[in-house]
């Protein structure tokens, strides 16, 4: 109990953010089973762990900190993704919006490092601010900042370059998702 008031339990914690875990652990492994032993590892470290969480308010970031470090734990074997050195930093020359398929943003999240996919996926899908992704990853609110602003280059370029190609071949019976990128 901190300030009087009583620490969530861990199936309490579970019940409120697991939908929230999954999301974050699919988008950083791509594909649903990843995704589950990621959000079962979560949890069996949140049974072990959860006399450390001392505010409430913090849960959150805590668990999504653990989905991380599970994930990361879990590439020291291999390692995956692609590093933005070579992308400069975007010039932002207006706003438009393009329809993107979410399996190729879900592939061209893969693509990316983990430094690069983990910002972009809490802010953009999981609405953390700069501040709480800066403070659960322990890098800089500017650093958090330019990671996405070159992440969100990168999956421009990318998602942009083959759109012709992509319409083409999904011109079926039945249309897929997509997501409109704003750039």
């Amino acid at each position: 109990m901190v300030d009087g008031t009583r620490l969530p339990t861990t199936d309490e914690l579970i019940e409120q953010h697991s939908a929230l875990l999954y999301r974050y652990a699919y988008r950083l492994s791509g594909n649903a089973s990843d995704a589950e032993d990621l959000v079962q590892q979560t949890y069996m470290l949140v049974h072990q762990r959860l006399h450390q969480l001392r505010d409430t308010k913090a849960a959150r970031g805590w668990l999504v900190s653990i989905v991380r470090n599970v994930f990361l734990k879990s590439l020291r074997n291999h390692h995956v993704g692609r590093s933005l050195d070579d992308i400069d930093e975007p010039q932002v020359e207006g706003t438009s919006e393009t329809p993107v398929h979410l399996e190729r943003l879900q592939e061209a999240l893969l693509e990316l490092s983990e430094e690069f996919r983990s910002p972009l996926v809490l802010y953009y899908f999981e609405d953390f601010s700069y501040q709480e992704i800066a403070t659960q990853m322990g890098v800089p609110i500017g650093t958090v900042m330019s990671r996405i602003s070159r992440g969100k280059a990168y999956l421009r370029k990318r998602l942009t370059d083959e759109p012709a190609k992509e319409q083409a071949a999904s011109s079926g019976a039945t249309r897929p998702k997509e997501l409109a990128l704003k750039h």
